[in-house]
């Protein structure tokens, strides 16, 4: 039985931080990077699965690795895949800004539409957890656009039958970007001079490699509960 990883959102500040915990995480066999484009680095794990996200649901992942193994490296991965001995975690750092995505139209189609397609197809490839990071405040009902899509896309995972759901919602992050957002650099600095003298806990900028390390513990810990939410909080004791 091979254990498999697919991610999407791979090259974002929270992507990349996971991949890293997969790579080092010895129960998972290999990582998938579900992606539009090739990311600029390799590792030994490392499968990349370029993909059309608008046309994801038509797409083959075994047709994909068939495509792309030259060398046959990816035999021992499609073989399990074709004999269905696998177990495979689905995760989702998939996301933009509205700035870069320049209309809310845009914005939506790649936060929620992507989101809930790259759902439906990891649950028919046989994902049986699906880890999606959202956002503090995700609300469908939120008169903030933002929030609103957040948890519209919450509510409409909860409906893909997966055996384990998990939700997790990060404050303000800190880490390296690849760009700059002023707004959100300001806010950073704002928050951690509050949260130093203990107001507003919950507010607290968190690191993305602790995002990362919660998505992979509670990936590879059984739950009870079906569907999870966990709050940015729960994931600062992760260092």
């Amino acid at each position: 039985m091979k254990s498999i990883a697919l991610v999407s959102g791979a090259s974002g500040l929270i992507g990349v931080q996971l991949l890293h915990q997969l790579f080092k995480a010895k129960e998972y066999d290999y990582v998938l990077s579900i992606a539009r484009r090739e990311l600029a680095f390799k590792h030994p794990k490392l499968v990349q699965v370029q993909v059309d996200f608008d046309k994801i649901e038509q797409t083959s992942l075994l047709d994909k690795l068939r495509e792309d193994d030259f060398g046959g490296e990816n035999h021992g991965l499609i073989a399990a895949l074709e004999a269905k001995e696998v177990k495979i975690h689905a995760f989702c750092a998939l996301g933009t800004t509205i700035k870069k995505a320049k209309t809310k139209e845009n914005f939506y189609r790649i936060d929620h539409d992507y989101v809930i397609d790259f759902a439906k197809w990891a649950h028919r490839w046989g994902a049986s957890k699906f880890l999606y990071v959202s956002a503090l405040g995700a609300d469908q009902l939120s008169s903030i656009f933002y929030n609103k899509v957040k948890g519209e896309v919450e509510e409409d995972l909860k409906v893909i039958p997966f055996k384990y759901l998990g939700i997790f919602r990060p404050s303000i992050l800190l880490g390296h970007r690849k760009e700059t957002r002023i707004g959100e650099s300001i806010g950073k600095v704002v928050m951690q001079a509050v949260t130093s003298v203990g107001l507003l806990k919950k507010y607290k900028p968190i690191y993305d490699h602790q995002v990362a390390k919660a998505m992979v513990h509670q990936a590879l810990n059984d739950e009870l509960e079906m569907v999870k939410v966990i709050e940015s909080k729960q994931m600062q004791i992760f260092e």
